[in-house]
C-alpha cells in the first residue's frame, strides 16, 4: 500500500508542510508507505482523445488531497486514483454559497443569506437599491462574506448603509454573500472534526477581545468542550450532505447549532493541542481501513 499527499503547489506558511507531514507519519506508523508532494509536482495531462495522462500518480493507491484546486483533483481521479476528499467535495466546500445550497436540504439549521449579484462590468458600482432590501430583510449589524477566503479573511460586520455600501463596493468584482449576524454566537463558535461520518473531536473557539470572528489565526482560543449530541448531529448531518470523509464543520451557538462553514481541509493541530485528540492518527486509520 502507498499513499500520496498532496499540498498547494505554493504553500502559504509551514503549517501546511506540518498538516501533511503529521498524516504521513501516522499513515507509515501503520506500515503504509507515503509521500508528500506539491501540487505543481505532478503533471497531468488531457489528449486531444480526451485521456488523463499523470506525470507518476498512477503508483500511488490512494491520494489524500489538501489542496483546493479543482483542476488537478479531477485529473487524479480520471485517472482513476481515490482521493480524500473527492475532487467534488473539496469544489463545493471552497465556495462557502455553493457549500449553503449543497446544505439546504440537509436537515441542519443555516443563517439567513443573500447572495450578491456577480458583477462583471468595469467600472460598475454596487447596486444601493439592491442593499436596501438587503438591510431590510437581514437588519443590522449584518455579515459581508466572500465566497472564496479561509482563516476569517474576507469576512466584515457592517452596522449601517454606508458602510454596507462601501463594502459592497470593496467586494463587487468577488463572489460574496450578506449574512444575518448571530449575536448569541458573537466571538465564539464551535469547531467539530468529522471523520467518516464520526465525529473526532471538538473544541469551542473563543475570539480575542473586541474581535467577532473567532479564527485561531485571529488570535481566537481553542477550549475543550463536552460537545451536545444535537451539535454532533449537526455536524455529522453536514459532512455527510457534502460526500466528506474528513472535514472542520464550524457551529454557531444558536438552538441546535446554525452551521456557519465546512472546510474540507481543515487544520487540526490546534485541536489536537486543545483536545489530547490525535486527529492525524483517526484520519490515517479511516483511511486506511477504507481500502
Amino acid at each position: 500500500m502507498k499513499g500520496l499527499i498532496i499540498i498547494n503547489a505554493y504553500p502559504n506558511g509551514a503549517k501546511f508542510y506540518r498538516q501533511a507531514e503529521r498524516i504521513a507519519e501516522e499513515l507509515r506508523a501503520l506500515g503504509c508507505e507515503t509521500d508528500v508532494k506539491r501540487n505543481g509536482e505532478i503533471y497531468a495531462t488531457l489528449d486531444n482523445v480526451g485521456k488523463v495522462s499523470l506525470s507518476f500518480a498512477e503508483q500511488y493507491d490512494f491520494a489524500i488531497y489538501l489542496d483546493k484546486d479543482k483542476y488537478l483533483g479531477k485529473a487524479l481521479e480520471a485517472s482513476g486514483l481515490k482521493l480524500y476528499n473527492s475532487a467534488q467535495a473539496i469544489e463545493t466546500c471552497d465556495d462557502k454559497m455553493q457549500t449553503y445550497f449543497a446544505l439546504r436540504n440537509a436537515g441542519v439549521a443555516l443563517a439567513r443569506t443573500i447572495p450578491a449579484p456577480l458583477c462583471y462590468t468595469p467600472n460598475a458600482k454596487a447596486d444601493e437599491k439592491f442593499l436596501e432590501n438587503v438591510a431590510k430583510k437581514l437588519g443590522f449589524p449584518l455579515v459581508v462574506k466572500k465566497s472564496y477566503g479561509s482563516f476569517g479573511a474576507g469576512v466584515q460586520l457592517v452596522h449601517g448603509i454606508p458602510e454596507l455600501i462601501e463594502t459592497a463596493n470593496k467586494f463587487l468584482y468577488e463572489p460574496h454573500f450578506y449574512q444575518e449576524f448571530i449575536e448569541q454566537s458573537s466571538g465564539k463558535d464551535i469547531r467539530v472534526i468529522v471523520i467518516g461520518g464520526k465525529v473526532a473531536a471538538a473544541m469551542e473557539r473563543v475570539a480575542q477581545k473586541g474581535e467577532f470572528r473567532s479564527n485561531v489565526e485571529l488570535g481566537g482560543v481553542g477550549k475543550k468542550i463536552d460537545l451536545p449530541e444535537n451539535y454532533a448531529q449537526t455536524a455529522i448531518k453536514a459532512a455527510k450532505a457534502l460526500g466528506l470523509d474528513y472535514c472542520g464543520v464550524d457551529i454557531l451557538e444558536r438552538g441546535d447549532g446554525l452551521v456557519c462553514e465546512v472546510n474540507s481541509n481543515a487544520f487540526f493541530e490546534g485541536i489536537e493541542s486543545v483536545t489530547g485528540v490525535n486527529v492525524a492518527k483517526a484520519y490515517a486509520k479511516y483511511i486506511l481501513s477504507n481500502r
